[in-house]
């Protein structure tokens, strides 16, 4: 059976070389191939050269020169890791969405060459973390998290049916690189005056913590089942997903949430999904959960 590569977006900036050295690392850890793909629409500019001109446009030359930097680093990095490169006619989009559709996981780096100065996410890498069928990894994060120090994964336990796949892929994760995966439910207090009586108060509070730890319970009894190298710590905090989530990206080499699909086929990132993909301190995979 072909096994599916790591699909490494590719356009030249710092952050997408990251991306490949990061991309390259993880394809070591799995045994998997590497491929990485950088998106151009050089041929639109052919009919700009006389016919029969030994010149190339300079675009495809920019093009050419981009993608074999990145395989070239990429070798450099782990020679026993197999890379493949090629140069697609497409918008950058477009282009990783399609080479994701056959991937174990589709990379990218937070920042284009194009992004706006100051801008935390480039367009490509929100279109593909929202668009993908498959999960997706954006890699940013400070030095520590970028190096995977911390030996830890983190993974958001949302909902059942939201969060299967997410939950599936972070015990992969854990066990690939044999480091603790961190498991959070998180949970909020009721609103002010939603019960009568302090003693009501306290019950609603345990009840809530109760049912989080309840929900850990049915989502992760298959996969420690099917996993059981893994070492997991799993909690329950109080608190607001996205602020709980981010602070603890501090101490994480990958956080993986799950993203559940809309009817137009979109993956919905919620404020959480959006939160970690603009501000996480360690690499950001989302995992759509399957039609």
């Amino acid at each position: 059976m072909t096994e599916l590569p790591l699909v490494v977006g590719v356009d030249g900036s710092d952050s997408s070389l990251v991306a490949v050295d990061w991309a390259t690392d993880e394809a070591a850890r799995h045994g998997l191939p590497l491929r990485l793909v950088h998106a151009s629409l050089w041929e639109r500019y052919e009919g700009v050269l006389p016919s029969g001109s030994p010149e190339r446009p300079s675009e495809q030359v920019m093009a050419q020169n981009i993608i074999e930097t990145a395989a070239e680093r990429a070798r450099r990095r782990n020679p026993g890791v197999k890379v493949s490169a090629d140069v697609v006619p497409e918008d950058a989009a477009s282009a990783l969405l399609r080479e994701g559709s056959n991937a174990y996981v589709l990379i990218t780096g937070s920042r284009g060459r194009t992004a706006f100065e100051g801008l935390l996410l480039g367009s490509v890498s929100l279109a593909v973390a929202s668009r993908a069928h498959g999960p997706v990894i954006v890699v940013r994060g400070d030095r520590a998290g970028l190096a995977g120090v911390h030996g830890r994964i983190l993974l958001g336990a949302g909902a059942p049916g939201a969060t299967n796949e997410a939950v599936r892929f972070a015990f992969r994760e854990a066990e690939a690189r044999g480091c603790v995966l961190d498991v959070v439910r998180t949970w909020r207090r009721p609103a002010h005056g939603a019960v009568e009586h302090p003693m009501s108060a306290g019950e609603a509070v345990r009840d809530d913590e109760q049912r989080a730890s309840d929900l850990l319970d049915v989502l992760l009894g298959d996969a420690m089942t099917d996993h059981r190298n893994v070492r997991v710590r799993r909690s329950t905090v109080e608190g607001p997903a996205k602020s709980v989530l981010l602070r603890r990206s501090a101490a994480a080499d990958l956080v993986v949430i799950g993203a559940r699909r809309t009817q137009g086929h979109l993956c919905h990132l919620g404020r959480v999904g959006h939160r970690l993909l603009h501000h996480a301190d360690c690499p950001v995979a989302i995992v759509p959960q399957r039609l």
